[in-house]
């Protein structure tokens, strides 16, 4: 079942990211505890938007990310989707992301983007959905 995120379930989406980040092709040490912090501040945002996936009583999985206006339209960017590693490659990625895709394009939004690892899996599962390399911009950084 597939459902909107609510807070009241942060601290097994904290478990979740930092189980399924923690592993490849991430490797990030994330702790729970951050994690949960992590998503609470997504989802605290006025434009959030999340889904969950629910599985044997037990929140399996979920896709959560913000939009936000531009001079051409409300975009939805993606900021995570993860699944517990004890229910991946069970389908639960992709009927979230088909959800997700569903609902925000209904409400309007003109694009999806999103941030992933450049290679490994992660390209061709996204690519499956339309998404493709942007070509116009970078993302770019600076540690402090």
């Amino acid at each position: 079942m597939i459902r909107r995120m609510t807070l009241d379930h942060a601290a097994r989406y904290g478990e979740i990211y930092a189980a399924a980040f923690s592993g490849a092709p991430w490797n990030d040490p994330w702790k729970p505890e951050d994690a949960e912090i992590h998503v609470r501040e997504i989802m605290e945002s006025k434009q959030s938007y999340g889904l969950e996936y629910v599985q044997n009583n037990e929140v399996a999985g979920f896709i959560l990310g913000a939009s936000m206006l531009f001079h051409y339209g409300r975009t939805f960017e993606i900021n995570d989707l993860a699944v517990d590693p004890a229910y991946q490659r069970q389908g639960i990625a992709t009927a979230l992301m088909e959800k997700c895709i569903d609902d925000v394009k209904s409400q309007g939004m003109v694009g999806i983007n999103l941030i992933t690892a450049g290679e490994g899996a992660l390209p061709a599962f996204y690519g499956k959905y339309g998404f493709k390399k942007e070509e116009r911009v970078i993302l770019m950084g600076k540690e402090l």
